[in-house]
C-alpha cells in the first residue's frame, strides 16, 4: 500500500455558515508542500471517507514565499503553504484560515484591511513620474543595511495573526504597517513626508497600542526585526511629538 498524507482542513462556505472539519488522505510524493496537497484535492475532491466533496478554496500566487498570498495556519502556526514541506510537518496536517482577517471561504481570507493600513501610513514615496528628478540622494551604508530587512516584508499577515493586540476589539494597525513607516522615513526622498507618517501612527490604532509581546518577531518568515523597528519608531514619534508641542 502506498504511503498516504493525512490532512485535516477547517472549511466554511462563507461567514454566514457554520465551520466544519473535513479530512483527506493524499498519496505521498517526495518533496511535497502543502500547496501540492491542496492541488491534489482540487484534481480529485474526495475526502477520507470516500465521499465526493467540493475543492478546497485557498489563495496562492508566486509559490516562492514572496507574495504572502498562501499564508494560513498550518498545525496552528501562521506560515506560507508553499514553503511548508510535508516531510517536516507532523500529521495529520491541520490547515485553518487566518483568524485576524475576514473569511472569504475555506482557507481564503480578505487581507484588505492590512493594505488599507498601509495607505493610512502612506507607505510609498509620492513621485508622480511626470518629470525627471535626476539621480536620487545616496544612502549611507548603515541606513541601507538597516532598511533592507524591512524591505523584505511581503504583507503576508503572519505578524498580525500572532499579535495579541490585533483583534476585533482593537484598532491597532499591527507590526507590518508600522515597519513600513520606518522603511520609507529612512529613505532620503521618503523622508520628505516623514511627519505625515509619524502623525498617522500617533493616533488611534497607532504605535501606543503595541503591547511589546514580540510574537511578530517569532513568526515573521523574513526575519524582519519588528520589535527593534517599533522601538525605533517609539523614539521617533516621541521626538516628533515634543517638537510639535514646542512649535518647532
Amino acid at each position: 500500500m502506498s504511503k498516504m498524507v493525512s490532512l485535516k482542513i477547517k472549511r466554511q462556505s462563507d461567514v454566514s455558515t457554520a465551520a466544519y472539519w473535513e479530512e483527506f488522505m493524499i498519496p505521498y510524493k517526495e518533496k511535497m508542500n502543502v500547496i501540492s496537497l491542496l492541488k491534489e484535492i482540487q484534481k480529485n475532491p474526495v475526502n477520507a471517507k470516500g465521499e465526493a466533496t467540493t475543492p478546497v478554496v485557498w489563495e496562492c500566487n508566486c509559490l516562492e514565499e514572496v507574495c504572502g498570498a498562501c499564508t494560513m495556519l498550518i498545525n496552528g502556526k501562521a506560515r506560507q503553504a508553499c514553503s511548508a514541506l510535508v516531510d517536516q510537518l507532523q500529521q495529520p496536517i491541520v490547515l485553518e484560515p487566518l483568524s485576524k482577517f475576514p473569511l472569504v471561504r475555506d482557507l481564503m481570507v480578505d487581507r484588505s484591511i492590512m493594505f488599507d493600513h498601509l495607505k493610512k501610513v502612506k507607505a510609498w514615496i509620492p513621485i508622480d513620474g511626470t518629470y525627471d528628478l535626476g539621480p536620487g540622494l545616496r544612502m549611507a551604508q548603515r541606513v541601507q543595511e538597516d532598511s533592507y530587512p524591512i524591505s523584505r516584508c511581503m504583507t503576508c499577515g503572519c505578524c498580525l495573526e500572532a499579535c495579541p493586540n490585533v483583534n476585533s476589539k482593537s484598532k491597532f494597525i499591527g507590526p507590518a504597517p508600522l515597519a513600513q513607516v520606518k522603511l520609507f522615513n529612512s529613505h532620503p526622498t521618503g523622508a520628505m513626508n516623514q511627519e505625515e507618517r509619524l502623525d498617522a501612527i500617533m493616533g488611534v490604532g497607532g504605535i501606543t497600542d503595541c503591547g511589546n509581546a514580540q510574537n511578530c518577531v517569532k513568526v515573521c518568515p523574513k526575519q524582519i526585526p519588528l520589535a527593534k523597528t517599533i522601538a525605533q519608531l517609539n523614539r521617533d514619534t516621541t521626538i516628533h511629538g515634543i517638537k510639535r508641542w514646542l512649535g518647532r
